[in-house]
């Protein structure tokens, strides 16, 4: 027999061995028993009849859904579990709302003993839709200097007093300001003796401003920055302030140009024989504020607000308002709270926001009666204004 050597016989394996595994296995895999039958579900218990009587509704109807719109329910509301300072105020049943008590036109103590002006207007407001009575207000009167201090120290719920949103004051400071309810201006009041056309003319002049205001700082870094001297003389209050302009101790006065309207009129003793120059110096968007922190509160005063603005927007005022909740479109009966959940949602009632437009008004109505045309202050509304009407006035969606 013929021998052939070692590597041949080993690269014949290899071959051989390759046809194999090219050939594939022969081994039949297990075969798997198919179920004799599926696994049956479990049924879910129903009910055997519909019960005969529906609880009475706790809130306000929900609309019938949109074609298009969401098939699941919206998630449950986190905002209805009533706390911090929102079940603090509901639980004393009073509203404290510091204001100025010295400013007309925004706050002012009348003869009567209440409270005047649009800042007073707005602390109505809020207790209109916490009770359902604008007379559950506290105002408690505070000086520029001791405003900050009052809410933080939680002696008052919420600063309503013609305060300008700074960023310092909201963050430093640690409130949180909501949406502003009056767009001004830092401006100049001076005797019209002293013929002042521009700010160069005020050199050399005693210039009155209240101590611990954006105004005081404004007054600082415009004439400082245009080389204009001039001798400040701050005041803590402002019957102080006013009383040294009518005494002559001071040659003009700064501060926000409708707060000069309105001081002009109420305190001085001859109103005519003073003007407020065209020069605007700073802006001065005034804002509620509250203590950081607090969503659920924030949200209920931030809502007030805008309901005022969105009620303006929507024609609906304090005389027709009854008649918009019965006929009014979709977007005015959820405002009003005639479906819908938006009072519930926030751990007010479901007619909050018509308490506020019933018993207190939309910002027209507020804005008029304080400082409109036919008040002695006849500050023009400009910027506060709808946007609708050229103003800066704007609210989300109420849905």
């Amino acid at each position: 027999m013929k021998r052939y050597p070692l590597f041949v016989l080993v690269a014949v394996a290899l071959v051989a061995f390759a046809v194999g595994s090219c050939a594939g296995a022969t081994v039949t895999p297990p075969t798997i028993a198919a179920p004799t039958s599926a696994p049956q579900a479990t049924a879910v218990p129903q009910p055997t009849a519909a019960p005969t009587q529906v609880a009475q509704a706790t809130t306000a109807p929900q609309p019938t859904a949109a074609p298009g719109g969401p098939t699941a329910p919206p998630p449950t509301s986190v905002g209805s579990e009533v706390r911090g300072r929102l079940k603090t105020v509901l639980d004393r049943g009073t509203l404290i709302c510091g204001v100025s008590g010295q400013t007309p036109g925004f706050s002012a103590l009348e003869a009567d003993g209440s409270y005047q002006g649009i800042d007073a207007e707005f602390c109505r407001a809020v207790a209109a839709a916490l009770f359902n009575d604008v007379s559950k207000v506290e105002y408690r009167p505070l000086s520029a200097a001791a405003r900050f201090a009052a809410v933080q120290s939680g002696e008052v719920d919420v600063l309503i007093r013609n305060t300008t949103f700074t960023t310092n004051r909201d963050t430093a400071v640690g409130l949180e300001f909501l949406p502003t309810t009056f767009y001004d201006g830092g401006g100049i009041l001076v005797e019209k003796a002293l013929n002042a056309a521009s700010l160069a003319d005020l050199a050399g002049a005693t210039i009155c401003v209240l101590a611990g205001t954006t105004n005081e700082q404004v007054l600082t870094d415009t004439f400082n920055s245009q080389n204009i001297a001039f001798t400040p003389l701050t005041f803590p209050e402002a019957n102080a302030l006013y009383a040294a302009l009518n005494e002559g101790r001071c040659d003009a006065a700064t501060s926000d140009k409708s707060q000069l309207a309105g001081q002009r009129a109420a305190q001085l003793t001859n109103p005519d024989d003073w003007v407020i120059m065209d020069a605007t110096l700073s802006k001065e968007p005034l804002a509620p504020a509250v203590l950081q922190n607090d969503a659920q509160w924030a949200d209920v005063i931030r809502w007030v607000i805008y309901a005022t603005f969105y009620a303006e927007e929507l024609g609906v005022n304090s005389s027709n308002v009854d008649d918009k909740l019965a006929n009014g479109d979709t977007n005015t009966k959820r405002l009003l709270g005639g479906t819908g959940s938006l009072g519930p949602d926030m751990g007010l009632s479901a007619d909050a926001f018509y308490r506020v437009i019933k018993l207190v008004g939309n910002y027209a109505d507020i804005y008029d009666k304080t400082l409109g045309p036919n008040t002695k202050f006849n500050v023009p509304r400009g910027l506060n204004l709808p946007y609708t009407q050229g103003g800066l006035q704007y609210s989300p969606p109420f849905r």
